[in-house]
């Protein structure tokens, strides 16, 4: 049972990483990056499950991942956060 937890806590915090990585990156535009911490901070909500953290998080990085103002290699990583957060179940 132990299991899944620590898997699902794993990839939030893969997830968290790797939105660090495009909150600290200067060349993202600010609003990008603001949703970025907003999801970031979704992740951290220790008040919630691990799947609804995730599914906040996706939910908050889905609205911008067409933003056209996006530089090509954050849009491919925020598609990435996703993906890894889509895979957190409760």
């Amino acid at each position: 049972m132990a299991a899944p937890l620590i898997d699902n806590e794993t990839k939030i915090r893969n997830a968290m990483y790797m939105l660090l990585t495009i909150i600290n990156d200067t060349g993202v535009p600010r609003n990008i990056r603001r949703a970025a911490t907003e999801a970031l901070n979704q992740l951290r909500n220790a008040k919630l499950s691990p799947g609804v953290r995730a599914a906040n998080a996706v939910s908050i990085l889905d609205s911008i991942s067409q933003d056209p103002n996006m530089p090509i290699n954050t849009r491919t990583k925020i598609w990435q956060i996703i993906a890894i957060l889509e895979t957190v179940r409760d």
